[in-house]
């Protein structure tokens, strides 16, 4: 048998073992640089990316579930964009967690690679909903009865004193003479500094939710939350930030109103999802494009009351959006209510931001007789209770269900 010896070795000296040990933690951190930098230059998706109303340079990122605490989410997202060369406007952590980032493109796209977020949306504008003034006004007198010729009178089964409602819109004019102080202005997510509504559409929709002249729901608290300029105009950002805050903030039992409304963004339906499972019951416009509802946002978020407009016949309303993702008409044509260029001023618009005030003053109603109901029971209240077959040319998917305000 043949015994083969490997060369003897000899022992490493201290020096040798130092050199040795050293050189490992450099190839180590070599290693990590290149991961890092690997990291750092990988790019993922903008949803949205080059949308008609795009933001130029800013984007909505959302982390995933889970990922970052509430009470991390500002200095995670500070510190994401500080290292990749961008600027946090804004944080939220309530109905949504994630941020707006003012950023490049490039920038963007490098976020959206990161481990922690979900995904990265670009911001677009968004704008009331809202179309032709000055006629006169028949919604309050149409939805307490079953059918036509209107009655000339209005009757609601209280007056929803201890409902509370959140109107995420332009602002309000909460010293106008027909809120009777009950108006209160909540939050400015536009940042312009202008803590009233100085574009009327706001006021017109809150009168209807809850003037003591135009209102359902006569003596509901009302609180604004203003998320559009004096021009009607915002993004997304903006609504998704005025939705945190009503998530955060609501007193309960809480209905809050949206009438507008935008392209699909997921943030939008997230942050809107997550506020109504916080127990707000949601009322939201359909959309004035005559086109499937499906195809906006918020309007295609299941767990909200999705609101079309009805004409004084009973016909959708030809600017209507229709579809599956509708839960109801209301009226929305010729609609009178406050107004904000004065205390006593009153305006006369159509569009399905009119027919949604009607559901929201309405849900207003439904809490006041049932204040533990959850947003789905207040939907479904509302639905069941509603008129069938009432809507003449419903569009194709939409349900034929037309408002009514049971008396008990």
């Amino acid at each position: 048998m043949t015994l083969r010896f490997g060369r003897h070795r000899r022992p490493l000296r201290r020096h040798e073992v130092l050199l040795g040990a050293a050189s490992a933690v450099a190839v180590v951190a070599a290693i990590a640089l290149m991961g890092n930098a690997s990291a750092s230059t990988a790019t993922g998706e903008i949803r949205a990316a080059g949308a008609p109303n795009a933001v130029r340079g800013s984007y909505i990122v959302v982390f995933k579930d889970g990922m970052v605490p509430p009470t991390a989410v500002d200095t995670t997202a500070r510190g994401m964009a500080t290292k990749q060369g961008g600027a946090v406007r804004q944080t939220w952590a309530s109905a949504v967690r994630g941020f707006e980032l003012r950023a490049t493109e490039k920038t963007a796209r490098r976020l959206a690679a990161d481990p922690r977020v979900a995904y990265v949306e670009q911001n677009q504008v968004v704008r009331v909903l809202a179309t032709q003034p000055n006629p006169p006004s028949f919604g309050l007198d149409r939805v307490d009865q079953r059918g036509l010729p209107l009655d000339g009178a209005f009757t609601a089964p209280s007056t929803a004193a201890n409902v509370n409602a959140y109107i995420i819109d332009s602002g309000i004019r909460i010293t106008h003479a027909d809120f009777g102080g009950r108006a209160t202005f909540a939050f400015n997510a536009v940042g312009d500094g202008i803590d009233t509504d100085c574009n009327g559409h706001g006021t017109h929709v809150a009168g209807t939710v809850g003037g003591s002249t135009f209102g359902l729901a006569k003596r509901v608290k009302l609180f604004a939350v203003k998320v559009v300029d004096c021009n009607g105009a915002g993004d997304i950002a903006g609504i998704v930030n005025g939705v945190n805050f009503v998530t955060r903030n609501a007193i309960k039992p809480a209905v809050a109103n949206v009438s507008l409304g935008g392209a699909a963004s997921a943030t939008v339906d997230r942050a809107v999802n997550a506020s109504i499972a916080s127990g707000v019951t949601y009322a939201i416009a359909a959309g004035n494009e005559n086109q499937n509802a499906c195809n906006t946002s918020p309007a295609r978020v299941p767990a909200a009351i999705t609101v079309g407009a009805t004409s004084q016949a009973d016909g959708r309303a030809s600017f209507s959006n229709f579809g599956a993702c509708l839960d109801i008409f209301a009226p929305g044509v010729n609609i009178r209510s406050d107004f904000a260029n004065a205390d006593n001023a009153t305006q006369t618009l159509s569009g399905t931001s009119m027919a949604t005030p009607h559901v929201t003053g309405a849900a207003a109603l439904v809490l006041a007789l049932n204040p533990n109901f959850a947003p789905q029971q207040v939907r479904d209240s509302l639905v069941g209770n509603a008129t069938p077959n009432a809507v003449a040319n419903v569009g194709n998917g939409s349900p034929n269900r037309l408002l009514f305000v049971a008396q008990n």
